[in-house]
C-alpha cells in the first residue's frame, strides 16, 4: 500500500525517535505529505512545523503561511515562522534569487533547529526533484560531485538534514493526499517557465518520459551510484593527501610534486577539489578546464596559474605551492 510505503520510508530516515524534530512545510503537495507521514510517527511534543514566507507573492505567500499554521496546530504541533523578504535581499547581494532563497531558508531552519534543540531537519524533497536536479546539473556541465543530486542525508550543518521521500515519486505524493483527502497549496511561481528547473519539469522530463517512463526512477539510480562512487574518490583523496601534503609555509599549502606526478590525472583533479573543499574556498566559479590546469602544472607542462577568488598554483622543483597571491 502506497502510504504504508511512504511511512516505512519517512521511518527509516528519521534519525532517532528520541530526537526532536524540524519539518520544513511550504504548503505544497510533497512537504505536506511529508508532515502527514510524519504525524502518523511522532508525538505532539516531538515535531516543530516550520515555515519561511519568502514574501514573493504577495498576498499568496501569506495565504502559505497561514494555510501551514492551520495545519500544524490542527495536528497539534508547534508552529516556527518567520518573514524574509528575499526579492530584496537578493537585490542587495547582486545574488542569485533561487540560490539566495535556498541559503537563506537553510540558514533558519538551522537556527530554529537549534532554538529548539532539535537533532534533525526533514525536508520534502522526492524522486522527481532528484531527477530535475540531476538534469540541471548534467545541463550546466557537472561532473561525478554533481550527478549525485541531492542528498538523502547532509551531515555537514550543525543539525542533520534529511530528505526521507528521494524515492517516491510526485505521482505517489499526489495519491497519498488524495486517499487522506488532505489539500496542500499551489505555487503559482512555479508555472513560470523563466526558471530553468520550471522549463525541466514542465517540458524536459515529459518529453523523456516518451523515450522511458521510468527516466525519473533511472535518473534516482544514477544519483545514487553517482553517490557510491564519489565516496570512493573521496576516501582515495584523502588518502593521497595524507601522502603528498607538506607542512605549510606560512599560508601557502606545500604538496610533494614528485609523488603527485605519479598519479592519474583524475585523482589528481579529485585531491585538489578535496584540498578546495577543506580550505572552504568558493567552487562554483571552478569549471573543469581549472581543474585540467592543475593537473597540467603538476606535469610541468605549465610553470603557474592563477584560479577564482585569488587563488595562485605553482610548481616549483620538487613542489607544488598553492595559496593567495
Amino acid at each position: 500500500m502506497l502510504s504504508s510505503r511512504l511511512i516505512a520510508q519517512i521511518e527509516a530516515a528519521i534519525p532517532s525517535h528520541s530526537l526532536r524534530g524540524i519539518v520544513a512545510v511550504s504548503g505544497g503537495a510533497d512537504s505536506v505529505a511529508l508532515l502527514r507521514g510524519l504525524a502518523e510517527l511522532r508525538e505532539p511534543h516531538s515535531l516543530i512545523v516550520a515555515h519561511l514566507n519568502h514574501q514573493l507573492r504577495g498576498a499568496e505567500s501569506d495565504a502559505d503561511a497561514e494555510f501551514v499554521r492551520e495545519l500544524a496546530h490542527s495536528l497539534h504541533y508547534t508552529f516556527a515562522t518567520t518573514q524574509i523578504n528575499i526579492f530584496h535581499l537578493a537585490e542587495a547581494e547582486r545574488a542569485n534569487l533561487e540560490a539566495t532563497a535556498r541559503r537563506v531558508r537553510y540558514d533558519w531552519l538551522q537556527q530554529v533547529a537549534q532554538e529548539y534543540e532539535a537533532g534533525w531537519i526533514a525536508t520534502g524533497h522526492t524522486a522527481d526533484d532528484q531527477a530535475e536536479t540531476v538534469l540541471h546539473r548534467l545541463m550546466r556541465g557537472t561532473g561525478l560531485q554533481g550527478l549525485r543530486g541531492i542528498a538523502g542525508i547532509r551531515n555537514d550543518c550543525p543539525v542533520p538534514i534529511v530528505r526521507p521521500m528521494l524515492s517516491i515519486t510526485r505521482a505517489m505524493i499526489l495519491d497519498y493526499l488524495k486517499l487522506l483527502q488532505q489539500p496542500y497549496r499551489e505555487d503559482s511561481s512555479n508555472a513560470d517557465d523563466r526558471f530553468t528547473r520550471n522549463r525541466i519539469r514542465h517540458e524536459l522530463l515529459p518529453m523523456l518520459r516518451t523515450f522511458n517512463p521510468a527516466i525519473v526512477t533511472v535518473l534516482g539510480r544514477l544519483a545514487d551510484q553517482a553517490e557510491d562512487l564519489f565516496q570512493e574518490q573521496e576516501s582515495a583523496a584523502l588518502l593521497l593527501v595524507q601522502k603528498v601534503e607538506l607542512p605549510r609555509a606560512g599560508k601557502l599549502l606545500i604538496f610533494d610534486a614528485i609523488q603527485l606526478t605519479a598519479e592519474p590525472d583524475a585523482r589528481i583533479r579529485e585531491m585538489f577539489r578535496f584540498i578546495w573543499q577543506r580550505e572552504n574556498w568558493p567552487m562554483n566559479a571552478m569549471t573543469f578546464s581549472h581543474w585540467e590546469r592543475i593537473v597540467s602544472i603538476v606535469r610541468e607542462k605549465h610553470p603557474e596559474a592563477d584560479f577564482p577568488s585569488g587563488l595562485h598554483l605553482r610548481r616549483v622543483g620538487k613542489v607544488i605551492q598553492l595559496g593567495l597571491r
